[in-house]
């Protein structure tokens, strides 16, 4: 399992707009794409103009073949959902799952 780790500096004001139309559109658009498994999204108390999206995919290779144009086209419904809200990544990282074999 590969786990995609977003971090976005949103607005306090606009945050939870920001985490609705996320859910909305990037959430709706993500989990019709073969190998994808969960989404989840993290704020924290003291860090009120964050949100961390953490999304879980069975394989890279099913993650990363989801085709740019169509990224693009999601990014533009996203956008033009959030008028007048501006919003910047500042993090993303890549982890994969590690599972070691039992020994007995």
């Amino acid at each position: 399992m590969v786990v995609e780790w977003l971090t976005f500096a949103v607005d306090p004001d606009h945050r939870e707009t920001f985490i609705q139309v996320d859910n909305d559109i990037w959430t709706a658009s993500l989990s019709q794409y073969p190998g994808f498994i969960s989404k989840e999204v993290w704020i924290s108390p003291d860090l009120l103009d964050q949100v961390v999206l953490i999304m879980r995919w069975q394989t890279r290779d099913q993650w990363k073949a989801i085709p740019p144009a169509e990224l693009d086209a999601i990014t533009q419904r996203f956008d033009a959902a959030l008028p007048g809200i501006s919003y910047r990544m500042i993090d993303a990282r890549e982890y994969q799952v590690r599972r070691y074999p039992e020994m007995y």
